[in-house]
């Protein structure tokens, strides 16, 4: 096991990377702990869990919302939570993103950590601290930025992951990969799904690199006034269309950064559109999909990289290098309908 730790603005977080499960009850008194997953993680890891006190909640996006969130309070007043207890999110995306929300609203604040068990909670969904549920069609309209105590990797709890949620997370590692590390970009251009699947170091170390490149953006800008909006690429369209469409969130996104690189020939004359998409495609990702451009701009509307008429929009100059442009609501509507008519 090794760890890294990274100084935020109201805490310190430590990662352990390449840990087992068992050091948990080394990091929180269990008595003071309570642990909440989803229904898919409780039924594989059962041993695991037997002994904590545990809260399950439905799997899937469809429960990250208000709901869920009144009904673990409820499960917490009902076991006697106070300011001292300690809540785990064992889960992937949507588990940490409520556990999060809810450690930051219960009795104003109780310390969190989170125990990530799938690739895209493992990059992305539980680094930063950005906790948030959807309301209706719009992505985490609602949540806070708090930061966990700790994140605990145990590569183990891959091994269940089903083959989709592989693909999924993949779209954040390709992510981080153009806005950020043109390196990591050729790899993942060399390589293959089954390459990370099959080798344990080199899975160990990707997962490390991407957990890396994120933390290291979101310590220098934690509350995204600068360089943490870039870590929003393809997520712009990509957040608007996932719920409309009832897209997973990989798939989503990979559509948005293919329709950004698109945009980014536009803006910035970006000339590797062939190589975002042909490299997502290669880890079995959806590149493109047909929807109604009215209804998409309604959505995007309410995102909350808007800014009065026009959009926070993040592009690329190039592999390697993201860039925020200003783009009008207008302008954005006819390239987006541009965009569709292309296909």
């Amino acid at each position: 096991m090794n760890r890294l730790q990274y100084k935020f603005s109201g805490k310190t977080t430590t990662y352990y990377f390449d840990a087992d499960f068992a050091y948990l009850e080394k990091l929180v008194n269990r008595q003071q702990a309570v642990i909440l997953t989803d229904e898919n993680v409780f039924q594989r890891h059962q041993k695991k869990l037997k002994g904590w006190k545990t809260i399950v909640i439905p799997a899937g996006e469809a429960y990250k919302m208000q709901a869920t969130v009144n009904a673990v309070i409820e499960q917490l007043i009902g076991m006697g939570a106070d300011r001292k207890t300690f809540l785990i999110g064992i889960g992937g995306g949507v588990v940490t993103d409520i556990a999060g929300y809810v450690a930051a609203i219960y009795m104003r604040g109780i310390p969190c950590g989170f125990l990530p068990t799938s690739i895209l909670a493992m990059v992305d969904a539980s680094i930063g601290g950005k906790n948030g549920i959807d309301v209706g069609v719009y992505k985490n309209l609602v949540g806070t930025i708090r930061q966990p105590e700790f994140l605990l990797y145990d590569y183990s709890l891959l091994k269940t992951l089903p083959d989709a949620e592989w693909v999924n997370g993949f779209a954040e590692i390709i992510k981080h990969a153009a806005i950020r590390d043109a390196a990591l970009f050729r790899e993942l251009e060399k390589n293959k799904l089954t390459t990370y699947k099959r080798d344990k170091a080199a899975l160990a170390k990707l997962i490390r690199r991407n957990a890396v490149i994120k933390s290291n953006v979101v310590e220098k800008d934690e509350f995204e006034q600068g360089d943490r909006r870039m870590l929003n690429f393809g997520h712009t369209l990509g957040h608007a269309i996932e719920n409309l469409l009832q897209l997973p969130h990989g798939h989503a996104i990979s559509i948005g950064m293919v329709a950004a690189s698109l945009i980014s020939e536009e803006y910035t004359n970006f000339k590797d559109t062939d190589r975002v998409a042909e490299t997502l495609k290669k880890y079995g990702l959806p590149t493109q999909v047909n929807f109604d451009s009215k209804e998409v701009m309604n959505v995007l509307k309410m995102d909350k990289k808007k800014v009065k008429d026009s959009m926070n929009y993040v592009l690329l100059n190039k592999i390697g290098q993201a860039v925020v442009k200003v783009i009008p609501i207008v302008e954005l509507e006819k390239l987006l309908q541009s965009i569709i008519t292309a296909r």
